[in-house]
């Protein structure tokens, strides 16, 4: 038995690298121009068999001359990666910034997998902003704080200004809206790099600093870097004692909990919500929510606004700056608070079919496939049950579409909220809310997201048969019962305020500044 299961955990690991050595070989060989203008077809019958609003910001017409001009483009063979870079800018002018296509990357065997699990490329402690057309370095989570408030000339050999020009086209935001691009292309620069160049081991960057010009060169580093030499004396620490070991049992159960509350990211050792009073007297508070995504929401809210509440806070800051969306539920709950009269937070959300929740999960990771497959019955009856056919088109119904009750802690202050072009999706639907009732003071910048809202929800992530290119194609239009004309706009801002780079080395908030003066004065 033990001679069995040998044998079939060394074929397991063959047939791994295999596979991974024939991914590999087909992503970075030359496919056919006909298998390459088939791709391109089958991308398209795919929106348009998903995407329920597909022609919203484009007309049909204008997609369809864009894709058969795509087509007779392709006159000589590519591959995967040289092919991404001509169907991204093509698929963008769906004008959906949740829809999405991504390249073919190179895999990794398990060994090799491992090993670069034990470095980290000095390139990804970087935090980027797009700010007055320029790309500076303004923040990292590495040692070097040299990088720090510089403008980032080159990589390798290439300026930067082309870069970012380029990266500008294979993404969208949703309609019109020009400062998610702005801001998405900065925060999220390291990414469209790796996207655009693949994996790569070093690079040399060329960085100016107050009109002085410097190169650094980012590697991958190990993780665990040894100490040199052996001058450091090993101090046996004493036993603890059991009351000590009881006290730091509870000290470290006491932390998951508020971290599963708030929601950490180990990577950049910080919380998704955040809370805390503004002055002494306790009557302003500050809330900055990163995402609708991690942690225990409902303990939160309800703890923060039981505290607002004791306080008779007078004045209440949203921070949604940054934040790129999340769960409908969770923004459904937090907007509960600022209510004092019943609402439905969305419509019915326009589908393709009466299964999209089952489409979703078959064309999910291996686990969640198998998952719907062992609850079919069950997912297709939920869905079959939640979805409704009117005027020859299917809805689907989230419990969010009833009519909600406000919590009995809403607060009834002045508020503000504070939004950018990276505020998409889920921010920008509670932003509507807010915005359609006059709820709040709105500072900054119009948000990423569309005013009217967005194709998401449950997603369908295709594969090109040729280039193995990733397309993720949203199912569900999410909407608020709110709209403005024209279409395709973000939600804007009553006070207009754009942050410089000298805001950002002073360390100062230009817009949360503007708001505590008006509050004050």
């Amino acid at each position: 038995m033990n001679k069995s299961f040998f044998i079939v955990c060394i074929l397991s690991v063959l047939t791994s690298c295999k596979s991974v050595k024939n991914y590999n070989a087909k992503i970075e060989s030359l496919h056919s121009v006909k298998n390459l203008r088939q791709d391109i077809d089958d991308i398209y019958r795919q929106l348009q068999k998903n995407h329920p609003k597909l022609y919203q910001y484009t007309s049909k017409s204008v997609l369809d001359f864009k894709i058969d001009s795509l087509k007779k483009s392709i006159t000589m063979p590519l591959n995967s990666r040289a092919f991404y870079k001509v169907l991204a800018p093509v698929i963008t002018n769906v004008r959906q910034g949740h829809l999405s296509i991504s390249p073919a990357n190179k895999r990794f065997a398990k060994k090799e997998s491992k090993a670069l699990k034990k470095k980290m490329f000095e390139f990804y402690n970087l935090d980027f902003e797009y700010i007055d057309n320029k790309l500076w370095v303004v923040n990292t989570t590495g040692k070097d704080s040299s990088f720090i408030g510089s403008e980032v000339v080159k990589i390798d050999n290439e300026f930067i200004d082309d870069l970012i020009k380029t990266y500008k086209t294979r993404f969208a935001s949703d309609g019109y809206n020009k400062t998610l691009k702005n801001r998405a292309v900065g925060r999220y620069f390291s990414s469209f790099y790796y996207k655009d160049k693949g994996y790569v081991d070093s690079l040399k960057m060329t960085l100016k600093n107050k009109d002085s010009l410097f190169v650094k060169t980012l590697k991958r580093i190990s993780k665990n870097k040894k100490r040199v030499g052996n001058d450091s004396i090993k101090i046996k620490k004493p036993k603890p004692t059991k009351a000590q070991v009881r006290i730091a049992k509870a000290k470290k159960k006491q932390k998951k909990k508020e971290n599963r509350k708030r929601g950490f990211f180990i990577k950049r050792n910080q919380y998704n919500r955040n809370f805390e009073f503004i002055g002494k007297d306790s009557l302003v508070a500050y809330m900055n929510i990163r995402s609708f995504t991690k942690g225990n929401y409902k303990r939160f809210y309800k703890e923060s606004f039981k505290k607002i509440d004791s306080a008779k806070t007078k004045h209440f800051i949203l921070d949604l700056r940054d934040n790129g969306g999340g769960r409908v539920s969770e923004i459904d709950y937090l907007y509960s608070y600022f209510v004092n009269k019943p609402y439905r937070f969305i419509e019915p959300s326009e589908v393709t079919s009466r299964t999209p929740v089952f489409n979703y999960m078959m064309s999910g990771s291996t686990g969640l496939k198998i998952l719907g497959s062992a609850f079919a019955p069950f997912v297709l009856t939920a869905d079959i049950l939640h979805t409704k056919k009117k005027d020859d088109k299917f809805y689907f119904k989230f419990k969010q579409t009833r009519v909600r009750k406000p919590k009995d802690l809403n607060y009834k202050g002045k508020m503000y909220v504070l939004i950018n072009g990276n505020s998409f999706s889920a921010s920008s639907l509670i932003s509507t809310h807010l915005k359609a009732e006059k709820r709040a003071v709105f500072v900054g910048e119009e948000t990423g997201g569309a005013y009217n809202g967005c194709v998401a929800g449950f997603y369908k992530i295709y594969e090109l048969p040729t280039s193995k290119l990733k397309a993720r194609i949203g199912l569900m239009q999410i909407e608020t019962p709110y709209k403005q004309q024209p279409d395709g706009y973000g939600v804007k801002p009553d006070v207009v305020i754009n942050p410089t780079i000298a805001d950002r080395l002073s360390k100062q908030d230009s817009e949360l500044n503007w708001i505590l003066q008006d509050i004050y004065k």
